[in-house]
């Protein structure tokens, strides 16, 4: 899941430091996420896909096919 946030991120062309800032997911959320340290909770996908453009089965399923919502 980290990396297909990674490559959303980087394609927006922005840092987790403004993810964090439009979707309330703290920087330490992502560095969790990053290490495996914890997975992100439906509540925090539902709010990354939201600020992608993409669905929430896109951040969990091993397609890249990237589903606009």
């Amino acid at each position: 899941m980290y990396k297909k946030y990674v490559e959303l991120r980087d394609a927006k062309g922005v840092t987790d430091y403004k993810v964090s800032k439009a979707t309330g997911i703290t920087k330490s959320t992502f560095t969790d996420w990053k290490t495996g340290r914890s997975k992100p909770k439906v509540d925090k996908l539902n709010l990354l896909a939201k600020y992608f453009g993409v669905t929430v089965e896109y951040f969990l399923n091993n397609s890249k096919d990237q589903e606009v919502t």
